[in-house]
């Protein structure tokens, strides 16, 4: 059993000296409570080291129940801000409240103090709700498709007709019947790329058989210009695969300006098929990415920082994951040597799996990190930048041992530091419980609130900013049949949304091809770095957008932007200096970048 977590924030507000010894007591009370109800780890044992993340702003409620009560089955998060979290039949947590009052009654000023946590918590509002209800959704992806500006949703489903949700103005409608990919199946993977480099986003899709589904398909549908039409064209570009379809991801593995296309199978081998004008020939062998493992969620970034995409894979039923280096001409496996084989998780039990691979610099070092959704203890690998990860999810409080389908990083409330989104599985009648973790510093919080409880998503999971307002929504699905696939639009204050700056990364000719390129913020003043963001390589689950970054700013006036491509020679920067992102309002930054890793626009 993975080590459950314990920590305590704290700073003593100015305390009445008569109340002292009540807030002591009650302080003692809760650390001995807790270390007779919870196993700890043994760096966490002592007194000093339980305190070792005490926050200079205050205390927001107790974060001493960060891991779960009932390990295996149902697993509940606690912060003591959120009551509706609270079970009134259970003792231990009723002895721990009980004890937490005591110490905020002995405080002479705020009895209940919140200053810590304004802000924090998140506050969503379902979107067209009738428009999103139906359930039996898996796979949600997000581009822009009619090049109109705004970001379109697609939505992948079992049994019934996909969607295509085009976008005006923050108003969604289903026109998938009226483009020509209102197929049906059990879709699995949704990925969104422009393979024939003409400026219009195509649309690979991908199925597989179950009881009700006996068909086992995938798509490349080709858009035929703005969005009017889609052709599918999977068997005139060598597209034309079967198996059971997990993740896709259109990317440059091989630097020469159009996107290949990955995929990965439940069932059988891995594929990369390389583009060649517009033809596939899949490579997978010959490179040696044809993993034979239960691959299901996947994603590429430069870990090694050499200047080609490198791939880490996920996998099921107690497979280790794989880390394939790209050395050019093969790649190589290098997992275990960087330490992130086991993905967090026990080996060799088919309970036991990694479903999705999630990028992100969660502690804004430059170097980006994985968290990993899983069946069995959730991880986080802290990159180390020298090509070794650690996992740190024990010692952060998302160790989470159950079943989970998705984790997704975005900055909801635009502090500077990405949150994490994680949905569990629904299966065989069991519901896992969905989180929202607020990211402090580095430190995480859970911050659920009860309308993520109430939309119970198990698979598909986006942060995106489909209005434009400058904050992040939420768009979730459900696989069930009473399930739903909503979108969740952020209510963050006006002002505090519009700190914010969003990036979108093209090439020379202006076409989404970049997947995988880097982008990093600075303050323009301080030249301190702000944060580091990933274009989509694979994400949610089993799907890519294809959609700008997004940076909150907590306020930072004049930034300067730095784009990373991969090329032929390597690494590529381009940096763009003292942007003001009050005049990207409403829009976002187009940085185009050529072959050589020029400027363009």
């Amino acid at each position: 059993m993975a080590n459950d977590f314990l920590s305590m924030e704290l700073k003593l507000p100015k305390i009445n000296p008569n109340f002292i010894k009540i807030g002591l007591a009650a302080i003692v009370f809760i650390i001995l409570l807790a270390s007779s109800f919870y196993a700890i780890s043994p760096e966490e044992t002592d007194v000093i080291s339980t305190f070792r993340y005490m926050n200079e702003d205050g205390l927001p409620g107790f974060r001493f129940l960060q891991d779960r009560i009932d390990y295996r089955a149902t697993t509940h998060h606690f912060n003591m801000d959120t009551y509706d979290h609270l079970i009134p039949d259970d003792l231990k947590i009723n002895a721990v409240v009980m004890a937490s009052f005591a110490y905020h009654g002995a405080m002479q000023e705020d009895k209940l103090p919140h200053k810590a946590v304004t802000g924090w918590n998140p506050n969503f509002k379902l979107h067209q709700p009738d428009l999103f209800k139906g359930g039996g959704a898996y796979t949600n992806a997000f581009a822009d498709f009619d090049n109109d500006g705004d970001l379109d949703l697609f939505v992948g489903f079992r049994a019934k007709p996909n969607r295509l949700y085009r976008n005006d103005d923050g108003t969604f409608t289903d026109v998938a019947a009226q483009v020509g990919i209102a197929d049906v199946g059990y879709t699995r993977t949704a990925a969104w790329g422009d393979y024939n480099g003409d400026g219009h986003l195509d649309l690979f899709v991908g199925s597989e058989s179950s009881s009700d589904i006996t068909l086992v398909w995938n798509r490349l549908y080709r858009n035929d210009g703005d969005g009017k039409h889609f052709t599918d064209v999977s068997q005139s570009t060598g597209v034309k695969l079967s198996g059971r379809f997990r993740q896709a991801s259109w990317v440059d593995y091989d630097n020469d300006g159009d996107v290949d296309l990955f995929v990965g199978f439940r069932d059988k081998p891995n594929v990369l098929l390389q583009n060649n004008n517009g033809k596939f020939i899949n490579v997978a062998k010959s490179l040696g990415v044809d993993d034979p493992r239960k691959t299901v969620g996947a994603a590429w970034f430069d870990y090694d920082k050499d200047g080609d995409l490198d791939l880490y894979v996920a996998n099921m039923d107690g497979d280790a994951n794989g880390l394939f280096r790209n050395d050019g001409s093969r790649f190589e496996d290098v997992a275990s040597q960087a330490g992130v084989e086991s993905g967090g998780r026990p080996l060799g039990s088919k309970l036991f799996g990694s479903v999705r691979p999630s990028i992100g610099d969660y502690d804004n070092d430059g170097n980006l990190d994985i968290f990993l959704a899983n069946y069995g203890p959730n991880a986080l690998y802290q990159n180390k930048g020298n090509g070794q990860f650690v996992n740190v999810a024990p010692k952060l409080g998302l160790a989470i041992d159950s079943c989970y389908d998705t984790g997704t990083w975005g900055d909801y409330d635009n502090d500077g530091h990405i949150d994490l989104y994680v949905n569990g599985t629904i299966t065989r009648g069991k519901k896992y419980e969905d989180y929202i973790f607020h990211n402090r510093d580095g430190r995480f919080v859970n911050v659920t609130p009860k309308i993520i409880q109430e939309n119970n998503g198990d698979h598909g999971a986006h942060w995106v900013d489909f209005d434009q307002d400058g904050d992040l929504d939420l768009a979730l699905t459900s696989g069930p049949s009473e399930g739903m696939h909503h979108l969740l639009r952020n209510q963050l204050s006006e002002k505090r949304a519009q700190e914010s700056l969003q990036v979108l990364v093209l090439d020379g000719k202006g076409h989404y091809t970049r997947a995988g390129s880097e982008v990093r913020l600075y303050n323009a003043e301080t030249k301190n770095l702000l944060g580091t963001q990933i274009l989509d390589s694979g994400s949610g689950y089993n799907s890519q957008n294809s959609m700008p970054v997004h940076f909150g700013l907590a306020g930072v006036k004049s930034v300067d932007v730095e784009v990373t491509i991969m090329t032929k020679s390597g690494r590529k920067n381009v940096r763009l200096e003292n942007i003001d992102p009050s005049e990207y309002s409403g829009s976002y930054l187009t940085v185009q970048v050529d072959s050589n890793g020029k400027l363009v626009k």
